[in-house]
């Protein structure tokens, strides 16, 4: 849908707002590399897509806070007075805990007309959530002079998610839905919240985006059982060495004591965990020398980690990484975000995309009986003020 599509349905909903319309922009994800590390206190390697959430909106006289939705049918109209409570209507509960953290923080809030619209697929693990949350952080930092920094964006976002949404997840989506720039993948440390824009050269070869059709259904269930794993390899490793988190421990280190860890099962969970950090290191070393080849490999490495170690992926995430890596011009792919569902990435040469595309395609849907879609991203830059 293009811009002035919507200016013209935001003046449909609200014929009678008040001040003049502002509009922002907030892309979505994907993770590159660095998966289930992000709880432990580790490394991660994401980048903003092209896809993502727009939000139009003005003030008005009312003290009402008014959602509206290209995405959904539900709207919804609440006293700004009122922000504390939650909404019946779910998707409005992630921009209203945005709002919710701004005035619990003690900033003067009025009444406003929202219209969302957004072309992130949900439940592919792509960031639609931290992407509607950061645009409303930013839009309404910016009309109501807020003078926040990026960083307090991001922290207030993931904290929306955190208290008010219920969702217990880790703080990378918001960081690179907010901070990314074009041309780069964002170099996170989830411990310290040091971060470093690192260059993603992709010349001559493009980001795709494998969704498998299956909702992560089992990713919730799973994802606490992990924590809790790693929960216990931390307390086994503690005996040799004092850590919070399995984010602390270098690689070689793990090595000298995984002896310590009696039961299998943990064991394989927390060499995941410690490994995949130093794929997220060497990564990164690989983009900053320009070597696409092997950072695909270490993307190839990761899937197998997860697949093996971890035991995320499941069949599907398994039957598509393996039909991409089996095409002429990949790079690497691995699956993305929590597992068990959703989406896998891969970098592939840019003339060999359509036949990627097509092959892929077959392959996946003959075995699985499901029907795969494909997009052709590009790195962005965060979220931003489109028009005021």
């Amino acid at each position: 849908m293009d811009f002035s599509s919507l200016q013209k349905r935001f003046s449909e909903l609200y014929p009678s707002s008040g001040e003049g319309l502002v509009s922002a922009f907030a892309p979505g994800r994907v993770n590159l590399i660095g998966e289930h590390t992000d709880y432990n206190n580790g490394y991660v390697l994401p980048c903003a897509i092209s896809t993502g959430t727009w939000l139009l909106a003005r003030k008005n006289d009312d003290d009402l806070l008014r959602f509206a939705s290209l995405n959904f049918t539900e709207t919804v109209e609440i006293p700004i007075k009122n922000a504390a409570e939650k909404s019946r209507v779910n998707w409005v509960n992630y921009p209203l805990g945005v709002i919710n953290q701004l005035i619990a923080a003690g900033l003067k809030l009025s009444g406003l007309d929202l219209l969302f619209f957004g072309n992130i697929p949900n439940s592919a693990g792509l960031s639609s959530s931290a992407s509607i949350e950061v645009v409303t952080a930013t839009l309404l930092n910016h009309v109501f002079g807020l003078d926040i920094n990026k960083v307090d964006i991001v922290k207030l976002s993931q904290k929306a998610e955190n208290e008010f949404i219920g969702v217990n997840c880790g703080i990378m989506d918001q960081f690179a839905v907010t901070i990314n720039q074009k041309n780069h993948a964002l170099f996170l440390n989830c411990r310290t919240l040091g971060y470093e824009l690192v260059p993603l050269k992709l010349d001559g070869y493009r980001i795709v985006i494998l969704n498998t059709g299956k909702k992560r259904q089992l990713a919730e269930s799973k994802y606490n059982e992990r924590v809790a794993e790693c929960a216990r390899a931390v307390q086994y490793l503690n005996t040799i060495k004092p850590i919070s988190s399995l984010g602390e421990l270098t690689f070689q280190e793990f090595v000298g004591f995984r002896h310590i860890i009696p039961d299998i099962t943990i064991r394989k969970r927390a060499h995941h965990v410690v490994s995949e950090n130093q794929r997220v290191l060497d990564a990164v070393n690989a983009l900053k020398n320009n070597n696409l080849r092997l950072f695909g490999s270490l993307m190839n490495a990761s899937h197998n980690s997860l697949r093996y170690n971890y035991e995320v992926t499941g069949d599907e995430l398994d039957t598509i990484v393996d039909a991409a890596r089996n095409v002429d011009g990949v790079l690497g792919a691995r699956m993305t975000g929590a597992g068990f569902g959703g989406c896998a990435v891969s970098i592939v040469e840019e003339q060999n995309v359509a036949a990627f595309i097509e092959k892929v395609g077959e392959r996946y849907s003959r075995k699985t009986g499901l029907t795969p879609e494909f997009y052709v991203t590009e790195t962005n830059n965060g979220a931003q003020i489109v028009q005021d």
